[in-house]
């Protein structure tokens, strides 16, 4: 849907959250790796520049703190397309104007998957992520807020430049006990 808008002029969307989820990026360099917390990725369920789908969505850490994204919570703003796919998980990024058209209604899931008002970014990083399987991330835990996926951008040679990330990877910071583990 969005892959086709090569501008970076805002795209106006607008849907409800069906997931909210952290936006990590993984840097890699030999037997080292290191987590950038940038915010969240909202999978929502809409309209994005006229056409009907889900899409995803990239915001900061503040716009989260503002209006506490959890699934059910309908939304509209504009977004800038993401420039490098490799980078990101989100095809829209640079996102401004959020307004808030309603509210989640009813009770929250109590999980899993859980579904609530995702926790701040510090208790992701305390947490720390773990590996999760990618079929179980897409069967079972996309829409889970402990669930996330990253890219994945490898350092081959610290004097060139880094390689683009080859891949994304799935993760959860969930319960170390939890039974998708």
């Amino acid at each position: 849907m969005v892959s086709s808008m090569a501008s970076a002029e805002k795209v106006a969307w607008s849907g409800r959250v069906a997931a909210v989820q952290p936006r990590i990026r993984l840097t890699r360099s030999f037997d080292e790796r290191s987590h950038s917390y940038l915010g969240y990725v909202l999978r929502i369920d809409g309209t994005c520049g006229g056409e009907a789908g889900e899409f995803l969505i990239a915001v900061g850490e503040a716009a989260h703190e503002k209006h506490r994204f959890q699934t059910g919570i309908e939304l509209r703003g504009c977004s800038v397309p993401v420039e490098d796919q490799r980078k990101e998980t989100a095809a829209l990024y640079k996102t401004s104007g959020l307004k808030v058209v309603r509210n989640a209604a009813g009770e929250t899931h109590a999980g899993p998957p859980f579904l609530g008002v995702p926790p701040n970014l510090e208790a992701y990083r305390s947490r720390g992520p773990r590996r999760l399987d990618a079929r179980t991330y897409d069967t079972k835990c996309t829409t889970c807020i402990w669930g996330c996926r990253m890219p994945v951008e490898m350092i081959i040679d610290h004097e060139k430049l880094p390689l683009l990330p080859a891949r994304a990877r799935t993760e959860s910071s969930g319960s170390k006990g939890h039974v998708l583990h």
